[in-house]
């Protein structure tokens, strides 16, 4: 595996983030909506100012080789115990298979065990079947269906 370090996104971050999304084929097909420089700026900006919101970065000799989204997310179900949520993970298709993936959960594991959450939680499209696995051996388990609108 790499030597990887991880640091918040900062706005000069884009173009690297937007790289990694557009070199997910499934991703991109799933959500048509074009957005803008200034649309990932903004919502940038508001994970930034939310404390219970963070992007990562996972960089790996100078360049950003993976990324994912962190949420905390405080709850009274499970007698009130904090959450945390990992949305939007990607690895740079270069760089895919060399332990990157497993290395950004273990990071995203070890944040939200700091800041206190008894759980860590995340979905996968159904029709990422090698990703199911992926996150199987690291074990998390497919213990609820997960539904979603777009409105």
């Amino acid at each position: 595996m790499p030597d990887l370090t991880f640091r918040d996104a900062k706005l000069a971050d884009i173009p690297a983030l937007e790289r990694l999304m557009d070199e997910d084929a499934f991703g991109a097909a799933r959500d048509p909506v074009l957005t803008t420089r200034e649309d990932h700026e903004r919502a940038l900006l508001q994970i930034e100012a939310d404390p219970n919101n963070r992007i990562i970065l996972a960089e790996s000799s100078g360049s950003v080789v993976g990324t994912f989204q962190l949420t905390f997310i405080p709850g009274i179900a499970r007698r009130g115990n904090l959450r945390g949520l990992i949305e939007s993970v990607r690895v740079a298709q270069a760089a895919r298979g060399g332990g990157i993936g497993a290395a950004m959960m273990h990071h995203a594991i070890a944040l939200c065990r700091a800041r206190g959450c008894h759980l860590v939680q995340l979905t996968s499209d159904l029709g990422r079947p090698d990703a199911h696995r992926f996150y199987e051996r690291l074990g998390f388990v497919a213990t609820h269906a997960g539904f979603k609108m777009t409105i």
